[in-house]
């Protein structure tokens, strides 16, 4: 199986489309909502929206062979990192993909996980992980935002097709 350059261009692009929505998002909470501890593994809406965009940067620095020296440090932890920095790893990945040829697509990466081991994936592969990880993070986060009693925008892929142009997701 395989995913052409197009679908991964789209998901990309999705996944940039529904991050940015959650950080605009992020940005209007009073401090105490974005950092309350909901007993999660990334525990606040502040850390599960850092984990995913620590993911996303470890990620760009595999697939384009960068070193990889750690996950995430306490500085990332920051509105502001969200705002100014993720936006730049998201270009990178659009960048990437701008140019993917179904070659390029199918390519096998070695890589080496921050515990040692080592993997090989096709490219394709690792792009919709990064898509998918994204989308259950940002469900996460949605769900701490309807407890606090807010209504988290609409993310679905769904909703993403919906507000492209017809042309773009292969209608007529």
């Amino acid at each position: 199986m395989s995913v052409t350059p197009d679908t991964i261009r789209l998901h990309l692009a999705y996944t940039t489309w529904a991050s940015r929505r959650l950080v605009d998002v992020a940005a209007q909470l009073p401090e105490e909502q974005l950092n309350r501890n909901f007993q999660t593994s990334d525990r606040s809406v502040l850390g599960t929206l850092t984990h995913v965009y620590a993911a996303d940067r470890i990620w760009w620095k595999r697939v384009s062979q960068q070193p990889v020296a750690s996950f995430i440090s306490d500085a990332d932890y920051s509105l502001e990192v969200l705002q100014n920095d993720w936006p730049p790893v998201l270009e990178k990945w659009h960048d990437w993909a701008a140019g993917l040829t179904d070659e390029r697509a199918n390519f096998v990466l070695a890589y080496t996980d921050l515990r040692g081991n080592s993997y090989q994936q096709p490219l394709w592969q690792i792009v919709l992980h990064v898509v998918n990880h994204g989308t259950h993070h940002r469900g996460q986060v949605s769900g701490f935002l309807r407890a606090m009693g807010h209504t988290p925008p609409p993310l679905d892929l769904t909703a993403y097709y919906r507000q492209l142009p017809a042309s773009a997701t292969g209608q007529r």
